[in-house]
């Protein structure tokens, strides 16, 4: 086989273009990886996801545990087939949408005790647990079971978070390498094994981020995540994190900011040396009229587009500008149609994903340069 991560391009400012070869997929990077949080990327189809480009998308551990549940899905084999994408798939591993259920949780060194949100029925999540989830539904990457510390939190809060971390990433690991041949669409003579991710946390302190990598890169992990971020901290913070926390992981694995963030932003990250980002923002903000343009953040709600006969970008060529018109767009949210959030969300995702496309381009174009 392949390796499993090919590097193959790096420029002077850190940017690179790699080549990361998952079960499901050869996924070019950087990339953007659009947020199927239930198996579904908000009102947008599987067909509609492959015509945009998406390499990889996400699932969330923590709400497909709960509806329709892991075990019902490793039936059906598995999450992708049952929900009919062919491409590569990650989760997360339920770790921040249980810290996100802050009066319904209670942490131990075991593990986490919660609260559906759904019913108020009583689970317990430990890191053997959510990695057991996670090869049931069959990501091609799994991540570490991690806590995620909130924002501002104390030196002593962070620290003690960090602990619960680390210890909680052995036992991930340890798990995913024992029973991670149990994915449902598993064969070796067919693809590669699944990864397991570790997550760097420690806070807004340098020195705890540190910390982490280094144990976490010690462990060997096939891949590293940047995790922790936007939660509530200023933006300078997020980019001064990831830029201290980037050279602490090695250059030959897949390195991964989780829950990130707007357009300028994640070409800034790519740029860095960031491989792989996430983020709900593309659909979320599609859905409140929110549209992101090359000539900037247009409310596709405001008055002024009533009668503007404009494409929303006319620099985009995706089938929402090629076809539909700002004033479309704007009747249809007046009139609360349930087409506004597909075709706003069509047009952010193909925004996104063709950011990614031109940062890997101008990465190529550098080092096509450097080698003449």
């Amino acid at each position: 086989m392949t390796p499993p991560f090919a590097l193959l391009s790096e420029a002077t400012t850190g940017g690179r273009r790699a080549r990361l070869d998952l079960p499901h997929q050869i996924v070019e990077t950087p990339v953007f990886m659009p947020v199927g949080t239930q198996g579904t990327v908000k009102a947008i189809s599987q067909e509609t996801l492959e015509s945009l480009g998406a390499q990889i998308i996400l699932g969330n551990t923590y709400h497909l545990y709960l509806r329709p549940g892991h075990e019902a899905i490793r039936r059906m084999g598995g999450l992708h087939q049952f929900i009919s994408w062919p491409r590569a798939m990650l989760t997360d591993s339920g770790g921040f949408q249980v810290f996100s259920l802050s009066q319904l949780r209670k942490v131990t060194a075991d593990g986490v005790r919660f609260r559906s949100h759904l019913d108020g029925s009583s689970h317990f999540f430990t890191p053997e647990h959510s990695i057991d989830v996670q090869i049931a539904l069959g990501a091609d990457i799994c991540m570490a079971f991690d806590e995620c510390t909130e924002y501002p939190a104390s030196r002593p809060r962070a620290e003690e978070s960090l602990r619960l971390t680390m210890a909680w990433a052995h036992r991930s690991l340890a798990h995913f390498r024992a029973h991670s041949h149990r994915v449902p669409w598993f064969d070796p003579q067919i693809r590669r094994a699944p990864f397991c991710f570790g997550i760097v946390q420690g806070g807004m302190y340098a020195d705890l981020r540190r910390q982490c990598a280094e144990e976490l890169v010690a462990m060997d992990f096939d891949g590293y995540a940047i995790g922790g971020l936007s939660v509530g901290e200023p933006r300078e913070l997020t980019l001064e994190i990831i830029a201290e926390t980037l050279p602490l992981l090695p250059k030959d694995k897949p390195r991964y900011v989780m829950g990130v963030g707007y357009p300028d932003e994640i070409e800034q990250y790519a740029r860095l040396g960031v491989d792989m980002m996430d983020c709900v923002l593309p659909t979320r903000a599609a859905r409140h009229a929110l549209l992101f343009t090359s000539e900037g953040r247009v409310n596709i709600k405001n008055r002024q587009y009533a009668e503007d006969q404009r494409p929303p970008d006319p620099a985009c060529d995706c089938p929402v500008c090629r076809r539909y018109s700002r004033a479309y767009l704007r009747h249809l949210m007046q009139a609360g149609e349930p087409l506004a959030a597909t075709l706003n969300s069509i047009h952010n995702l193909a925004f996104y994903l063709g950011v990614m496309r031109r940062v890997r381009a101008s990465l190529e174009a550098v080092s096509t340069t450097t080698d003449n």
